[in-house]
C-alpha cells in the first residue's frame, strides 16, 4: 500500500476482521545507516494480507487505532519493535513466536523450523538478507513478506497449546510482557572501540586516528543513510591508524585503505586521520565504558569465592533449566548470574538471593525457579570456603 486512499481502506478492513493481528517489519540493515522500517506486513483472519510502505504513508495512526486494543503477533518481536515504534505502532499486548518456541524448548526456533515443526510447511527464507529499502520491490520478495505473516495465527494457536500441555503458558507470558517493556539499552560510552580488529593497534596516537576516522565515517553514513561498512570497512580504518600517514598521499597509498567511499570521499578521510594526528584529546589505552565483570575464566585468581559461588550456582540453574526443557539462558541470563554470584546480597537465603535477581529486572518466573537453588549453591561454595551462614527461606 503507497496511497493514503489505499492504506486507509486497509485499515477499515483489518478493524473489521478478527483475532489477533499479524505483524512484521522488513529492515536494511547491513545496507543502511537507519533501522527504520521500509516494509510493514499486516495479517488478520476476515480481513487479508496488507504490505504497507512506511516511506510513503509517513502516519500510522488510524493503524494504531485499529489494533491497539488486539495481541499482535511476532516472530523475534524484539527486532521489529523499535522501528514500529518509530512510526507510532505501539503495542499494548504481544505474542512472540520465537520466544514462546524458545520456551516450549524447541531445539530450532527460526521462523522456517517452527512452522515445519508445528504445521508441517516448508518456508523458503531467500529474502530475510535483501535490501528492502529497494525501489520498487521485486514481486517475490513482496510474496515472501506476506506469508511472514499470513501464517502466524496459526501459528500462535498451535504454540499456545504446546506451551499450555508443558504448564508454560505464565512463563511465556511474563516472557512476552517483559520484551514488550524492555527500556531499550544505552548507546556505547566510546562506541569506536567496536572496530573489528582494533587490538592491532598500538599506541595512543593510533587510537586517535582510529576513532577520528570511525567519526568521520559515521557523519557520512548518517548523512546518506549508507550502512557504515559499505562506505569503507572496518579494516581500512585499522590500517590507516596503524600506518598513520602523514599527507593525503600517503593515506591514499595505504593498499588495505579500501571500501567503495575510500577514494571519492579521501579529503574526508584525509581530514580524519589529521585531526587524529594532532590532537592533544587522546584516548586512553583502555575504554571508559560502563564498569564490567572481568570474564568467568578470571575469577578463580581475582575473587576465589565469588568463583566458586558462580560455578555452584550455574551447575543448579543448568540443571534446573535442563528438567524444565527451557534454555538456560531463558532460565537465567548469564549476566544477571554472573553478577550476583560476584556480588551476593548480604542475606544469603531464598528471600534475599531473590530480591538481588528482581533488582536486576528478572521476572517472577525466573525467581521462583532460581532463588532457592542460587542460594543453596551459595551456601555450600561457602562452606567449602569454611564460612557463610546457612541459607533460610
Amino acid at each position: 500500500m503507497e496511497s493514503r486512499e489505499d492504506y486507509l481502506a486497509a485499515v477499515e478492513r483489518i478493524a473489521a476482521g478478527h483475532g489477533p493481528v499479524a505483524v512484521d517489519a522488513e529492515r536494511a540493515s547491513g545496507y543502511r545507516y537507519s533501522q527504520r522500517a521500509y516494509l510493514i506486513q499486516v495479517f488478520r483472519r476476515g480481513a487479508g494480507a496488507f504490505l504497507f510502505d512506511p516511506i510513503t504513508i509517513g502516519d500510522f495512526r488510524e493503524l494504531q487505532d485499529a489494533m491497539v486494543d488486539e495481541e499482535w503477533l511476532f516472530h523475534a518481536a524484539s527486532q521489529d519493535l523499535p522501528c514500529l515504534r518509530e512510526v507510532g505502532l505501539v503495542p499494548t499486548r504481544i505474542f512472540d513466536t520465537e520466544l514462546g518456541a524458545r520456551i516450549a524448548g524447541f531445539p530450532r526456533v527460526g521462523l522456517g523450523a517452527v512452522v515445519e515443526q508445528l504445521l508441517g510447511i516448508t518456508l523458503a527464507k531467500a529474502h530475510s538478507a535483501a535490501d528492502w529499502s529497494t525501489r520498487p520491490l521485486p514481486q517475490s520478495w513482496l510474496v515472501y513478506a506476506s506469508l511472514d505473516v499470513e501464517l502466524l495465527p496459526d501459528l500462535r494457536d498451535a504454540l499456545a497449546a504446546t506451551l499450555d500441555e508443558a504448564g508454560k503458558t505464565q512463563i511465556a507470558q511474563q516472557e512476552f510482557h517483559a520484551v514488550l517493556n524492555r527500556a531499550p539499552k544505552p548507546p556505547k560510552a566510546e562506541p569506536w572501540r567496536r572496530l573489528s580488529g582494533m587490538h592491532a593497534l598500538r599506541g595512543q596516537r593510533a587510537l586517535a586516528i582510529a576513532r577520528s576516522l570511525w567519526e568521520a565515517r559515521d557523519a557520512f553514513a548518517q548523512e546518506t543513510d549508507i550502512a557504515p561498512g559499505r562506505t569503507i570497512p572496518d579494516a581500512a580504518i585499522v590500517a590507516a591508524a596503524a600506518a598513520a600517514p602523514e599527507t593525503r598521499k600517503d593515506l591514499s597509498a595505504v593498499k588495505a585503505f579500501t571500501g567503495r567511499a575510500s577514494r571519492s570521499e579521501l579529503d574526508r578521510w584525509w581530514a580524519a586521520v589529521e585531526a587524529g594526528r594532532t590532537t592533544e584529546d587522546l584516548p586512553k589505552l583502555r575504554g571508559r565504558g560502563e564498569p564490567t565483570l572481568p570474564p568467568p575464566r578470571a575469577w578463580a585468581d581475582r575473587n576465589p569465592e565469588a568463583d566458586r559461588r558462580y560455578k555452584a550456582a550455574r551447575a543448579a540453574v543448568a540443571a534446573r533449566a535442563e528438567e524444565l526443557d527451557i534454555p538456560l539462558e531463558n532460565l537465567l541470563t548469564p549476566d544477571t548470574l554472573r553478577t550476583v554470584a560476584w556480588e551476593p546480597p548480604a542475606d544469603v537465603s531464598t528471600a534475599g538471593v531473590g530480591a538481588a535477581l528482581e533488582a536486576l529486572d528478572a521476572r517472577p518466573w525466573q525467581v521462583e525457579e532460581t532463588a532457592a537453588r542460587i542460594a543453596e549453591a551459595f551456601v555450600a561454595a561457602g562452606q567449602d570456603d569454611g564460612g557463610a551462614a546457612p541459607a533460610s527461606s
